[in-house]
């Protein structure tokens, strides 16, 4: 399926602004991609995007456009494939970029992080190697997360959906609805919350999560993320350390054949969502708006 154009949205001169909403339009800078999942900018202005199926492009500024190759071994199933790009901030140094995929794992696919360089001027990544994958996920094709984050320390977050499998995301022997915490190089930070406990796998920073595909920092550098829920219950949560954020056991939304999840909206030592929608938005990415044109 063709989608129909990669958007930015310009907004008009605050003098143009109405007193409740800014005035946007949608400008399109690219165009023919299928399934474009994320895009990262690039210093120099143009940028990478994604696409789900399996593609990798170099957007120029000048809205041209070339294919990267040297991609890792990707499994493209529902709604798996090639996920998120990130372009770190010593981008200009290191020439490293991080994407997030559905890798092949025994009895099905996992969500997995890969980092690689990508050399100026040059059309395929060298030296790429996967830097964390997670304990084995699931036969099927849904709830991958896949957001990557760079913190304002270096490390890497990166969200994972518990891959249809509900339970696993109050498991902390596996990484199923969770958010992990990496160093550059794939290591676990010493100070990670579950570091030394017992049976936990020691990448998890955050757990209790349904399918977090949406991240971002805000302008301290706190980490916030959007979760998709069910029938309803999408929800905006601030990220915080250890937390326990409910699914399945609390949750907003219900089954999509109506019937309740869990047991309710609340329980002691599960954190509730700053913001949650019912019914869906079906939400995706997340990124905050810290400019002047729109001042409330």
């Amino acid at each position: 399926m063709r989608l129909i154009a990669l958007l930015v949205l310009i907004f008009t001169p605050i003098a143009a602004l109405s007193q409740t909403a800014p005035s946007l339009r949608a400008e399109p800078v690219a165009e023919g991609f299928v399934e474009p999942w994320s895009f990262a900018f690039l210093p120099d202005g143009g940028m990478l995007v994604t696409e789900r199926p399996g593609a990798l492009w170099h957007v120029k500024a000048d809205g041209s456009r070339e294919e990267i190759a040297g991609l890792p071994d990707i499994r493209v199933r529902g709604q798996g494939g090639l996920l998120d790009v990130l372009v770190p901030r010593d981008f200009l140094q290191s020439r490293e970029i991080f994407l997030s995929y559905s890798k092949p794992q025994r009895g099905g696919l996992g969500t997995a992080l890969y980092r690689a360089l990508l050399p100026e001027g040059r059309t395929r990544l060298e030296k790429g190697r996967i830097l964390f994958e997670m304990t084995p996920g699931s036969s099927g094709g849904r709830h991958f997360g896949s957001r990557i984050v760079e913190a304002p320390d270096g490390t890497l977050f990166m969200t994972i959906g518990e891959r249809g499998d509900r339970p696993s995301a109050q498991d902390l022997t596996r990484h199923n609805g969770s958010i992990v915490r990496l160093n550059r190089d794939g290591s676990v930070p010493a100070d990670n919350p579950f570091v030394g406990q017992d049976g936990a796998e020691p990448e998890i920073w955050t757990y209790g999560h349904r399918n977090p595909q949406g991240a971002a920092l805000d302008s301290d550098g706190n980490l916030w993320a959007v979760e998709h829920g069910a029938r309803g219950g999408d929800e905006v949560n601030r990220i915080r350390p250890g937390t326990n954020y409910g699914w399945p056991v609390i949750s907003y939304g219900r089954h999509y054949s109506g019937l309740k999840i869990g047991e309710g909206t609340a329980k002691d030592g599960m954190a509730q969502p700053v913001f949650y929608w019912d019914p869906s938005i079906a939400p995706s990415g997340m990124a905050f708006h810290s400019g002047k044109s729109i001042p409330d």
